[in-house]
């Protein structure tokens, strides 16, 4: 049914257009995190065609980039000083996305060079991280690798080439999975249609990830009423070790 809509609302628009149209779309615009979340799967999907009335996916790639919401972040490199790992330089980034993923129906360095790649962000190693304040550009590097690699290891960063399938050289359609250790907020998925290395249409799906629940409360109040949030932590801090002591004490 959806294929229908999508195939109707592409050819009303070509009457309208002269260049290629890309119509995305996400399986589900709200993902609802409760107690126990697991982690879901998205599933992104469109059409394309071009105004002549051709199959216009036979001449293009595809690319979805999926982002969560960005948030300044500090990352500390470890050293090994006297046999003990401690906590040696950091750097501070402005801006860097809670969560990335790029799918492709054909590996990037194939569609498009690394300029083009770097100008929207197609890929993990393409990530355009704010440094906060003037640092060294090999040292920036060195921070910046290592930040992608923690992230990629916590299944927030991640890239998925040949992940995005083409049927019928119109329709096209990738599934992205979101970890349970997801950030709240605001999601973005945009879709590059690409022809001959060039970027030729884009176009942007939104996702709201939002706590639900008893999650949500605490979320609201610790935001809201922070100080007293505060307060109760500490105060359920003392009590929990006092409680530990009492009963180890009747062992």
């Amino acid at each position: 049914m959806k294929r229908a809509l999508f195939l109707l609302a592409c050819l009303f628009a070509l009457t309208a257009q002269s260049d290629p149209i890309l119509v995305p779309d996400v399986s589900q615009d709200e993902v609802q995190v409760r107690q126990g979340f697991t982690g879901t799967e998205l599933l992104l999907f469109g059409a394309i065609l071009d105004p002549s009335g051709s199959r216009a996916a036979a001449n293009y790639d595809i690319i979805v980039v999926l982002k969560g919401p960005a948030q300044p972040i500090r990352v500390r490199e470890k050293e090994q000083i006297g046999g003990i790992w401690m906590n040696a330089e950091s750097s501070d980034f402005r801006s860097a996305p809670s969560y990335f993923a790029v799918a492709s129906s054909s590996p990037i360095n194939e569609i498009v060079d690394d300029r083009t790649a770097a100008i929207y962000e197609l890929g993990t190693r393409f990530i355009q991280l704010s440094p906060s304040g003037t640092i060294d550009p090999e040292e920036q590097a060195r921070f910046t690798a290592g930040f992608v690699d923690l992230r990629e290891r916590q299944s927030l960063y991640k890239e998925q080439i040949g992940g995005v399938s083409i049927s019928e050289d119109v329709l096209y359609q990738a599934r992205l999975s979101l970890p349970s250790n997801v950030t709240t907020g605001t999601y973005t998925a945009e879709t590059f249609a690409v022809s001959n290395g060039r970027v030729i249409a884009s176009e942007v799906a939104k996702v709201e990830v939002r706590k639900v629940g008893f999650e949500r409360f605490v979320e609201l109040f610790s935001q809201q009423q922070s100080f007293l949030y505060g307060l109760l932590a500490v105060a359920l801090s003392i009590f929990m070790g006092w409680l530990a002591g009492r009963l180890f004490a009747l062992i």
